[in-house]
Protein backbone atom coordinates (compact mmCIF):
# COMPACT_ATOMS: atom_id res chain seq x y z
CA UNK A 1 0.00 0.00 0.00
CA UNK A 2 1.58 3.29 -0.89
CA UNK A 3 1.71 5.54 1.60
CA UNK A 4 0.22 8.76 1.96
CA UNK A 5 2.33 11.86 2.46
CA UNK A 6 2.13 13.23 6.31
CA UNK A 7 -0.20 16.18 6.41
CA UNK A 8 -0.51 18.52 10.01
CA UNK A 9 -2.61 21.01 10.51
CA UNK A 10 -3.33 22.32 14.12
CA UNK A 11 -6.90 23.88 14.89
CA UNK A 12 -7.45 27.66 16.81
CA UNK A 13 -4.03 29.47 16.88
CA UNK A 14 -0.76 28.08 15.93
CA UNK A 15 1.32 26.07 18.16
CA UNK A 16 2.85 28.60 20.86
CA UNK A 17 6.38 29.28 20.61
CA UNK A 18 7.63 28.38 23.88
CA UNK A 19 5.78 24.95 23.65
CA UNK A 20 7.13 24.39 20.24
CA UNK A 21 10.45 26.59 19.84
CA UNK A 22 11.77 24.04 16.75
CA UNK A 23 8.55 25.05 14.44
CA UNK A 24 9.89 28.90 14.57
CA UNK A 25 13.43 27.87 15.24
CA UNK A 26 15.73 30.12 12.92
CA UNK A 27 12.85 31.75 11.36
CA UNK A 28 14.20 34.98 10.84
CA UNK A 29 17.41 34.17 8.96
CA UNK A 30 16.06 31.22 7.16
CA UNK A 31 13.06 33.53 5.36
CA UNK A 32 15.96 36.21 5.14
CA UNK A 33 17.91 33.53 2.71
CA UNK A 34 15.05 32.16 1.30
CA UNK A 35 14.01 35.73 -0.13
CA UNK A 36 17.66 36.26 -1.88
CA UNK A 37 17.21 32.79 -3.33
CA UNK A 38 13.49 33.84 -4.38
CA UNK A 39 14.65 37.23 -5.29
CA UNK A 40 17.69 35.80 -7.63
CA UNK A 41 14.98 32.80 -9.41
CA UNK A 42 12.41 35.89 -10.00
CA UNK A 43 15.61 37.92 -11.44
CA UNK A 44 16.03 35.07 -13.77
CA UNK A 45 12.66 35.12 -15.25
CA UNK A 46 12.22 38.66 -15.37
CA UNK A 47 15.34 38.59 -17.63
CA UNK A 48 13.98 35.87 -19.94
CA UNK A 49 10.58 37.64 -20.11
CA UNK A 50 11.71 41.25 -20.77
CA UNK A 51 13.96 39.46 -23.50
CA UNK A 52 10.76 37.70 -24.67
CA UNK A 53 8.86 40.98 -24.63
CA UNK A 54 11.19 42.64 -26.58
CA UNK A 55 11.46 40.13 -29.34
CA UNK A 56 7.67 40.46 -29.32
CA UNK A 57 8.26 44.09 -29.16
CA UNK A 58 9.86 43.90 -32.50
CA UNK A 59 7.99 41.76 -34.40
CA UNK A 60 5.04 43.97 -33.21
CA UNK A 61 6.64 47.38 -34.82
CA UNK A 62 6.29 48.13 -30.61
CA UNK A 63 2.37 47.29 -30.11
CA UNK A 64 3.76 44.78 -26.82
CA UNK A 65 6.17 47.29 -25.44
CA UNK A 66 3.35 48.49 -22.64
CA UNK A 67 2.83 45.34 -21.46
CA UNK A 68 6.84 45.23 -20.25
CA UNK A 69 5.49 46.97 -16.77
CA UNK A 70 2.68 44.33 -16.43
CA UNK A 71 5.27 41.81 -16.58
CA UNK A 72 7.68 43.32 -14.27
CA UNK A 73 4.37 43.82 -11.86
CA UNK A 74 3.04 40.17 -12.36
CA UNK A 75 6.06 38.25 -12.35
CA UNK A 76 7.24 37.70 -9.13
CA UNK A 77 3.76 38.57 -7.34
CA UNK A 78 2.54 35.15 -9.34
CA UNK A 79 5.78 33.47 -9.01
CA UNK A 80 5.18 33.86 -5.02
CA UNK A 81 1.34 33.31 -5.28
CA UNK A 82 1.16 30.23 -7.56
CA UNK A 83 4.45 28.58 -5.32
CA UNK A 84 2.60 29.17 -1.92
CA UNK A 85 -0.74 28.28 -2.92
CA UNK A 86 0.54 25.28 -4.81
CA UNK A 87 1.05 21.81 -3.62
CA UNK A 88 4.43 22.59 -1.26
CA UNK A 89 2.90 25.66 0.14
CA UNK A 90 6.71 27.67 -0.13
CA UNK A 91 8.41 29.00 -2.54
CA UNK A 92 11.62 27.43 -3.97
CA UNK A 93 13.71 29.27 -1.61
CA UNK A 94 11.07 28.31 1.52
CA UNK A 95 11.37 24.65 0.63
CA UNK A 96 15.75 25.45 0.09
CA UNK A 97 15.50 27.02 3.06
CA UNK A 98 12.97 24.51 5.08
CA UNK A 99 10.23 26.56 5.43
CA UNK A 100 6.07 26.27 4.71
CA UNK A 101 3.49 29.20 4.47
CA UNK A 102 -0.16 27.86 6.92
CA UNK A 103 -2.77 29.70 7.61
CA UNK A 104 -3.47 31.16 10.78
CA UNK A 105 -5.82 28.22 11.60
CA UNK A 106 -2.92 25.57 10.25
CA UNK A 107 -4.94 24.58 7.29
CA UNK A 108 -3.30 25.52 4.20
CA UNK A 109 -3.36 28.83 1.61
CA UNK A 110 -4.93 28.34 -1.55
CA UNK A 111 -3.31 30.51 -4.52
CA UNK A 112 -5.81 33.31 -3.60
CA UNK A 113 -4.20 33.52 -0.41
CA UNK A 114 -0.88 33.84 -1.99
CA UNK A 115 -1.68 36.17 -4.20
CA UNK A 116 -2.94 37.79 -1.15
CA UNK A 117 0.50 37.48 0.55
CA UNK A 118 2.64 38.78 -2.06
CA UNK A 119 0.79 41.75 -3.31
CA UNK A 120 0.68 42.69 0.56
CA UNK A 121 4.24 42.20 0.50
CA UNK A 122 5.23 44.09 -2.51
CA UNK A 123 2.47 47.42 -1.55
CA UNK A 124 3.83 47.72 1.93
CA UNK A 125 7.49 47.48 1.06
CA UNK A 126 7.28 49.73 -1.68
CA UNK A 127 4.96 52.07 0.88
CA UNK A 128 7.40 50.99 4.21
CA UNK A 129 10.79 50.39 2.72
CA UNK A 130 11.46 47.54 4.91
CA UNK A 131 9.74 49.10 7.97
CA UNK A 132 7.60 46.11 7.65
CA UNK A 133 10.31 43.35 8.09
CA UNK A 134 10.90 44.91 11.72
CA UNK A 135 8.42 43.34 12.53
CA UNK A 136 9.25 40.06 13.07
CA UNK A 137 11.68 41.24 15.84
CA UNK A 138 8.21 42.41 18.46
CA UNK A 139 6.46 39.08 17.80
CA UNK A 140 6.92 35.44 18.93
CA UNK A 141 6.05 34.08 15.45
CA UNK A 142 7.99 36.30 13.59
CA UNK A 143 5.45 37.12 11.70
CA UNK A 144 5.77 40.29 8.82
CA UNK A 145 3.17 42.48 8.53
CA UNK A 146 2.22 40.99 5.49
CA UNK A 147 2.16 38.07 7.29
CA UNK A 148 -0.17 39.18 9.71
CA UNK A 149 -2.71 41.33 6.71
CA UNK A 150 -3.32 37.93 4.90
CA UNK A 151 -3.31 35.71 8.05
CA UNK A 152 -0.98 33.27 7.37
CA UNK A 153 2.14 32.20 9.63
CA UNK A 154 5.17 30.78 8.06
CA UNK A 155 7.34 27.72 9.76
CA UNK A 156 9.51 25.20 9.51
CA UNK A 157 8.03 22.05 7.42
CA UNK A 158 10.28 18.94 9.02
CA UNK A 159 9.81 20.51 12.45
CA UNK A 160 6.16 20.76 12.03
CA UNK A 161 5.75 17.71 10.72
CA UNK A 162 7.25 16.15 13.65
CA UNK A 163 5.49 18.31 16.14
CA UNK A 164 1.67 17.97 14.85
CA UNK A 165 1.28 14.68 12.96
CA UNK A 166 -2.05 13.56 12.43
CA UNK A 167 -3.40 10.62 14.35
CA UNK A 168 -3.50 7.00 12.37
CA UNK A 169 -7.05 6.69 10.61
CA UNK A 170 -8.01 2.62 12.23
CA UNK A 171 -7.92 0.01 10.23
Amino acid sequence: MPQLPVVYKWTGTPPDPLAHPDLYDGLIWRRLAAYFFDAAVIGLLLLAGWFSLMILGVLSFGLLLPLVPVLVALIPIAYHAIQVGGRHHATLGMRLFDLEVRTWTGGVPDIAQGFLMAALFYATLAFTCLLILLVVLFNDRRRTVHDYLSGVVVVRHTQGARLIAPAMPAV
